[in-house]
């Protein structure tokens, strides 16, 4: 049933309201319907691992629908590759799902929790027990360090300190702002030194939206404290007698309701299954308590000077490359853009859009990682990142060169913000050192336009250590203050001031002055009609200021390390 359309998604609503239950998130819904008059008597669907609202009418009741229709979504999950299928239900319906060959993994007063498959919660226990040891007494702290902050560090300090050895189990879910990858390299970082410390891999046993859906919407609901159950209850069951784990630590939670009614219930649950609960206060920095979700809203509010005081220095480098993708993603979203591709329009870009460039970021960023993570790097190893990332933002999209200038002037940068914050060295300064020691090539649309019109390219801005960013692009941002179209304005003042070698590329030296001429009165005399005008023109005319873009998203980036 495809719930895409409004139709189909209303039927099955109604259909699911019917039967006490509401469509929940899903990838795959399928339905039995009556011939002639498509009323839908049964129905399942999959969300990635997990079946979800499952339904049958009444007049099918006994006759082995609910086993048919289960049978079908664990064959379509297997032809997606996934052999470990998980379903919530009613603890009255647990034997059903036995007799289909579901195992129970946790329980609750209102629901149970069950997989079927080989493998699965077995291997992640058979994982955890080839990391333990047998001495003295175990601990574990169950984090989702998004990102990994000075707090999380206080947490784990405290809690290594009060047993023999300590397990740090990141949750897995892909549904933070940092990756799953990024959270946990940050934490193996900042342990790595701490001899009575692993840290281990998630899974989908340990708050994930298997166990606990909710956490990830930080709200309470109804629902809230039987996945709270069913997480806990699941740990105390397998994955503390995995580790020989008799205490799990916690920090106190003044701030998210959804946390600390967690905390309350592992409390009341752990030492009934033989794990003792420890809260540790939570560490305060100038009166406030350290947060995750704080570091998040400077990153998103251009603020990485002050974020970077909050984590210790091996989460630096994730956090400098996270504000270059939240810089790039910046710049895409800015609307009107003439001639760019922006959230109503293609701008002059037949082969890609919107969607195409957020691929095209997402790309990027383990790269943008590696970059800022070099220590005193060198030419040649930046253009090596730089090389084996452009392979991987073509083969991302399909061979369009999207970000191939944004890379460039955006990866040289991460390098020099990631220098400055951790050794001290101006970012300018790294810039320039790197960019001397890079060949110019002969064949870019940079070098044939210095060459024939001494106009500068990507790598001559940077040899420069983009002194326009700092001595012109980044004051005029910051002057705008809360303009609600401070972005568009300051892409009209990049484009009045900088020759751009993809728009000569496209139309010519001269034409390209004149964009510059038209971007200046479009400033002057500024109005989104106006800019929107603008559009219009260069779409007809195939120009495109992506120089221009490249060079807006660089000044967001720096606003991020001089903003107050």
């Amino acid at each position: 049933m495809p719930l895409t359309l409004a139709s189909c998604r209303n039927r099955v609503e109604r259909f699911l309201a019917k039967n006490e239950l509401r469509l929940d998130d899903v990838d795959y819904y399928a339905v039995v319907s009556r011939l002639g008059d498509d009323t839908i008597l049964a129905g399942g669907g999959l969300d990635g691992d997990i079946i979800k609202c499952i339904a049958v009418d009444d007049s099918l009741r006994g006759t082995g629908m609910s086993q048919r229709l289960v049978s079908h979504l664990v064959s379509v999950a297997q032809d997606r590759g996934i052999f470990n299928v998980k379903v919530f239900t009613k603890p009255q319906n647990a034997a059903i799902f036995g007799d289909m060959s579901f195992h129970t993994l946790a329980t609750a007063p209102l629901a149970v929790l069950m997989e079927n498959g080989m493998g699965g919660l077995s291997s992640y226990c058979s994982y955890l027990s080839s990391l333990r040891t047998d001495k003295g007494t175990n601990g574990v702290v169950v984090m989702n360090c998004n990102p990994f902050t000075l707090g999380h560090k206080h947490l784990i300090d405290r809690a290594a300190a009060q047993v023999d050895h300590l397990y740090v189990i990141i949750v897995k879910e892909d549904k933070s702002l940092f990756s799953t990858r990024q959270r946990t390299a940050m934490a193996r970082k900042a342990c790595e030194d701490m001899i009575n410390v692993t840290v281990c891999d998630g899974s989908d046993y340990a708050i994930s939206a298997a166990t606990f859906p909710t956490y990830f919407l930080k709200q309470l609901t109804h629902a809230s404290d039987t996945q709270m159950t069913l997480d806990i209850n699941l740990f105390a069951r397998h994955i503390a007698p995995a580790l020989k784990a008799t205490v799990r630590f916690v920090g106190t939670e003044p701030c998210d309701e959804l946390t600390a009614r967690y905390n309350e219930l592992m409390k009341q649950l752990l030492p009934q299954q033989g794990v003792d609960v420890v809260e540790i206060d939570r560490l305060a920095l100038s009166g406030s308590v350290v947060s995750a979700s704080h570091v998040r809203s400077l990153i998103e509010d251009e603020k990485l000077a002050h974020a970077v005081k909050l984590v210790p220095e091996t989460s630096v480098p994730y956090l400098v490359s996270k504000q270059a993708i939240t810089a790039l993603r910046k710049e895409l979203a800015t609307t009107p853009k003439p001639g760019l591709i922006d959230t109503i329009d293609n701008g002059a870009h037949s082969d890609m859009n919107y969607d195409l460039m957020l691929t095209s970021i997402k790309s990027l960023e383990p790269y943008f990682d590696q970059l800022a993570l070099l220590d005193y790097p060198t030419a040649s190893e930046v253009q090596h990142i730089g090389i084996e990332a452009e392979k991987s933002m073509l083969g991302a999209t399909g061979g369009v060169n999207t970000h191939r200038g944004a890379l460039f002037s955006m990866g040289i940068a991460v390098v020099g913000v990631s220098q400055d914050l951790l050794h001290g060295k101006k970012w300018n300064e790294t810039v320039k050192s790197l960019a001397s020691d890079i060949p110019a090539s002969r064949s870019s649309y940079g070098a044939m336009a210095k060459a024939r019109h001494n106009a500068k390219g990507a790598l001559d801005l940077a040899r420069g250590g983009y002194d326009e960013v700092s001595s012109a692009w980044l004051p005029f941002y910051q002057s705008l203050d809360d303009d609600e179209n401070a972005a568009v304005k300051t892409l009209l003042f990049i484009m009045s001031q900088l020759d751009d070698t993809n728009i000569i590329h496209r139309v010519g030296f001269d034409r390209a002055q004149q964009v510059k001429n038209e971007a200046a009165s479009s400033l002057e005399d500024f109005s989104l009609d106006k800019v929107t005008a603008l559009n219009s023109r260069f779409v007809k005319e195939n120009i495109s200021p992506g120089g221009a873009a490249d060079m807006l998203a660089l000044t967001f980036f720096i606003n991020s390390i001089t903003k107050h």
